[in-house]
């Protein structure tokens, strides 16, 4: 079993999920988006496995800075607004084996490990 990470070193939400998974010996690649940002097809997928709104980091300035349009953007709109900038991708972003599979780290522990195939 793979499970990649995608997100920032700096962010609280990445660092609390590291911390869990450590705890619970779960080995883990993290990927640095402001260092290596996921490819269109990339995103195409994880939208295509958790659809653009949970992938949405509605609490950034990335976010807030867009217009009031985005409210009606398409899936292929977010696709391709995440691909332009990664810090409209909610953190951290796991993917399991290749797929996405969860995104932010707010659910309860048995979720999270459902989830990760735990």
């Amino acid at each position: 079993m793979s499970i990649q990470i995608y997100g920032i070193p700096n962010c609280g939400t990445c660092k609390k999920a590291f911390k869990w998974l450590q705890e619970n010996g779960v080995d883990y690649e993290f990927i640095n988006t402001k260092e290596t940002p996921p490819t269109r097809e990339m995103i195409k997928n994880w939208v295509k496995s958790l659809g653009s709104a949970p992938m949405r980091n509605t609490s950034g300035q990335s976010y807030r800075a867009l217009g009031d349009e985005k409210k009606t953007w398409t899936d292929e709109q977010w696709i391709e607004a995440f691909t332009k900038d990664a810090m409209l991708l909610k953190r951290p972003l796991f993917l399991k084996d290749g797929t996405a599979v969860l995104v932010g780290f707010k659910d309860k522990d048995e979720v999270v490990r459902q989830k990760l195939g735990l």
